[in-house]
């Protein structure tokens, strides 16, 4: 959802800039860092959606811990 917002809020940027009266220059260097910044969100999003396909899912916070489980087994 972040990552939605993030291109919307990207999209009126770039349908704005052209009329907030920056130099031809700056506005240049303007959309060129947006338009990187709009090809590294696709990547990312596009790298998501592949491992979705896979079947892969990612959790940032889980890990298991099977060393626990043996040493719990072990000791009774």
């Amino acid at each position: 959802m972040l990552k939605a917002r993030i291109f919307l809020i990207l999209g009126i940027w770039v349908a704005v800039l052209p009329y907030l009266g920056f130099p031809s220059t700056l506005k240049s260097i303007l959309f060129s860092v947006t338009g990187l910044v709009f090809i590294y969100l696709s990547f990312i999003i596009y790298k998501d959606s592949k491992n979705i396909k896979k079947g892969k899912k990612t959790f940032d916070n889980f890990s298991e811990n099977i060393d626990f489980l043996k040493k719990e087994i072990t000791s009774e």
